[in-house]
């Protein structure tokens, strides 16, 4: 009985910006801790549960985190099973689906552990036992999710009803509803009648008896998700999913789709600490705050201040805050938010607005992560632009070339392998290249440590888009 972990790997980033952004969500940045959340879930998903090893883990993602994906999988030494690529977010029901489909054509007994990959689970041996006790009911056809017990009164979770107050022992309770979202008045009233959890989204289940609830529930997804399986291409070790078909699928959570209407549903009590990290109030509290209520990291002080948080994920800003009170503060280079802290929700609002006067850090992160590594701008004019690239060891950039715009490079750190047009060299520490307008070239980072230079474009149009690949070991166009 093959026990997969699937971890859905997408989302907006938009409640915890502007450290988390669309192109670069929270779940791949280091918000708590050396790991990422998606690092940190993918060692929670594996090891034995009941003398049951974990198979390596199934990613569903899109095709701009696919990279990030692989390279922090491969720094936390995990390998993954299979990494699909969404064409578009359709949400989880066609995600969940296409993952059961493929587990079930591999191994028709696969039973899969879903859970979205930006949660905070401490006590991973907790959350390893919760396991094992719902895969027995898992063997008795049951679909499977996980309730937390509330810790207070939260608004900005869904919940569920159990059938009946849930015992000592954690094992598995009927479901009678799920709740949406309450107001505060409710979600008070459902903390103190005991029989109400927090709905965390993390499911168990047989990939039999799931695709049988969606032919019974959803029927009308089986088909565009199979045909988008069926006619998926193998792209550089990633397994993309047909556009076409999946784009004719229905956007919809596997919670409306499937377990709302479900009969079969059971829900295995979690005790210990968990939090999915929906706004600052939560990374605030997770953190653990001082005897005065105060989380400062980064390049922050705090001076006699109180239930506030301060951070600073950039090395030339310090944040520093006198005598505040329930404030949140976020610098990043190209960004600060400051809110108070019950407004922790309200931060969606603020990148609606930043989207609507077209600024660039709703969405964009200051550091473009690509393949081979990232880059920053670290100063931008009408005719020219500065940045500073990573590459990784053994990592190389498209052959490429540009129309508008010629380049310097300045190796700063390691070394770089230099292709222009028909010469090669190396290039070492306080090394420069020049780079003509129109002239084929590529850099390399052939040692075993990273690459960074300095690079600065001159032109008419410095965009992104004036590029032209000749050759790219990422099969990009």
């Amino acid at each position: 009985m093959p026990l997969i972990p699937v971890l859905l790997c997408g989302g907006s980033g938009t409640r915890l910006w502007p450290l988390s952004r669309k192109s670069y969500p929270k779940q791949f940045v280091q918000l708590m801790g050396e790991e990422t959340l998606f690092q940190a879930s993918a060692r929670r998903l594996s090891g034995t549960v009941a003398g049951q090893a974990f198979s390596a883990p199934m990613v569903l993602t899109n095709a701009d985190f696919r990279f990030i994906v692989t390279e922090q999988l491969q720094a936390a030494g995990i390998d993954p099973g299979a990494i699909l690529i969404e064409p578009e977010g359709r949400n989880t029901a066609p995600a969940v689906l296409a993952a059961a489909l493929r587990a079930e054509a591999e191994d028709p007994e696969a039973v899969l552990l879903v859970a979205p990959s930006d949660h905070v689970v401490p006590d991973v041996a907790a959350f390893h036992a919760a396991v094992a006790r719902g895969l027995a009911a898992v063997a008795e056809g049951q679909l499977v999710t996980f309730g937390i017990t509330p810790s207070h009164a939260e608004t900005a979770y869904g919940y569920l009803e159990l059938a009946e107050a849930p015992g000592a022992e954690g094992a598995p309770v009927a479901l009678k509803q799920f709740v949406e979202k309450p107001d505060a008045a409710r979600a008070a009233a459902m903390l103190a009648a005991g029989n109400f959890k927090w709905n965390a989204g993390i499911f168990l289940f047989a990939a039999k008896d799931i695709i049988a609830a969606f032919e019974a529930h959803a029927p009308a997804l089986i088909a565009p998700v199979r045909a988008a399986l069926d006619q998926a291409q193998a792209d550089l070790g990633f397994l993309r999913l047909a556009p076409e078909p999946w784009g004719q699928a229905e956007e919809i959570s596997i919670d409306y789709a499937v377990m709302e209407k479900a009969r079969n549903l059971s829900v295995v009590p979690f005790d210990a600490a968990w939090s999915d990290l929906g706004g600052w109030d939560a990374v605030w509290r997770e953190s653990g705050p001082d005897a005065d209520g105060v989380v400062a990291s980064g390049g922050a002080t705090a001076i006699e201040c109180r239930d506030t948080l301060l951070r600073s994920d950039s090395d030339r800003l310090e944040v520093v805050g006198i005598g505040l009170e329930g404030i949140i503060a976020v610098a990043m280079n190209d960004a600060v938010l400051v809110a108070d802290k019950s407004r922790a929700q309200d931060v969606k609002r603020a990148v609606a607005a930043l989207k609507e006067k077209g600024a660039a850090q709703a969405v964009q992160f200051p550091k473009d992560h690509r393949p081979w590594g990232w880059f920053e701008s670290l100063a931008v004019g009408s005719r020219f632009q500065v940045k500073r690239i990573l590459v990784h060891p053994g990592a190389s950039l498209s052959l490429q070339s540009h129309f508008h715009r010629s380049e310097h490079w300045i190796v700063v750190e390691g070394t770089a392998r230099v292709t222009v047009d028909e010469e090669v060299r190396l290039v070492t520490e306080n090394q420069s290249v020049y780079i003509p307008l129109g002239s084929r070239h590529r850099m390399e980072n052939p040692g075993k440590v990273p690459m960074v230079l300095i690079e600065v474009q001159t032109g008419a149009y410095v965009g992104e888009d004036d590029i032209v690949r000749y050759e790219d070991v990422y099969a990009r166009h």
